[in-house]
C-alpha cells in the first residue's frame, strides 16, 4: 500500500505550532533583566534617563567596596583627611577595577541586548537600558581617568567621597551631575556618528551608539574639569 503524503501535512503543521509555542515560552528572564538594569527599563517614563542613573553606580563601586573592607577591618579610610601618592600602588586599584567593569558591562551588554531585541523582535527595544548604563560609567571614567594636569604627584582630599575613578579623582556631585547631563544630551541629540552606529548588527548596534555618546560626553566632561570645575 502506498502511504498518503497529505496524512502527514496534519502532523507536520501541529509539530510547528509546537516548536513555535515552546520558542514563545522559552523566555530568556536573565538576559532580559540585565538588559533593563534589574528592571528599570520596564517603568512607563524616560527608562533611558533611569538607566543613566544607574550608570553612576559602577563608577562608584570600587571605592564603596574598598570603604567597606577597610571599615570592617576597623581603618578609618575615608572618615577624614586621607593622602593617596604614585608611591602607594603600583597599579591604580581603582582605575584597574573602574576598566574591569566596563569591559565586563560592554561584553554582557552586547549580549543581553541582542537576546532582548531578538526576543522582542525589535531593533533597540526602549525597555533595554544596559546601554544607558555602559555609556554612562563609560562618561565618568573616560572623564575623570584624565588628569587636568600632568604634574599629580598625590590627590588629598576630606571626609567620603561619592567614589573614585582614580586614587588622584574623587567623583563629586558637581562630576556627576554633569557627567549625567552632557551624557544625556549626547545620547538624545545622536551627533554623527552616533546615528550611524544603531547600524550595526544585533547587541552591537544597541550599545555603541551610546559608548560614543559617552566619549562625547566625557570630552565635556574632561574639558569643564580642565577650566576649574
Amino acid at each position: 500500500m502506498t502511504a498518503n503524503p497529505d496524512a502527514a501535512v496534519p502532523h507536520e503543521a501541529a509539530d510547528l505550532r509546537s516548536a513555535s509555542r515552546d520558542s514563545t515560552q522559552r523566555k530568556p528572564r536573565f538576559a532580559l533583566f540585565i538588559a533593563t538594569a534589574a528592571g528599570l527599563g520596564y517603568l512607563p517614563r524616560a527608562p533611558g534617563t533611569w538607566g543613566s542613573l544607574a550608570g553612576m553606580l559602577p563608577a562608584m563601586l570600587p571605592w564603596w567596596i574598598f570603604f567597606a573592607i577597610n571599615a570592617a577591618l576597623g581603618y578609618g579610610v575615608g572618615l577624614g583627611p586621607v593622602t593617596f601618592s604614585r608611591a602607594s600602588f603600583t597599579i591604580d586599584p581603582f582605575l584597574f577595577y573602574n576598566l574591569a567593569l566596563l569591559i565586563v558591562i560592554a561584553a554582557v551588554g552586547v549580549w543581553v541586548a541582542g537576546r532582548a531585541a531578538r526576543y522582542w523582535q525589535q531593533k533597540d527595544p526602549q525597555r533595554v537600558v544596559i546601554d544607558e548604563v555602559s555609556g554612562q560609567h563609560l562618561t565618568l571614567l573616560l572623564g575623570c581617568m584624565l588628569p587636568v594636569s600632568a604634574n599629580v604627584a598625590a590627590m588629598r582630599w576630606t571626609g567620603t567621597p561619592f567614589g573614585l575613578i582614580t586614587v588622584h579623582t574623587p567623583l563629586n556631585w558637581k562630576y556627576l551631575l554633569l557627567g549625567f547631563i552632557l551624557f544625556r544630551v549626547f545620547d538624545i541629540w545622536k551627533p554623527f556618528p552616533v546615528r550611524e552606529a544603531e547600524s550595526l548588527p544585533g547587541g552591537w548596534g544597541i550599545m555603541t551608539d551610546d559608548w560614543v555618546a559617552g566619549i562625547y560626553a566625557a570630552i565635556g566632561l574632561w574639558i569643564a574639569r580642565s577650566l576649574g570645575l
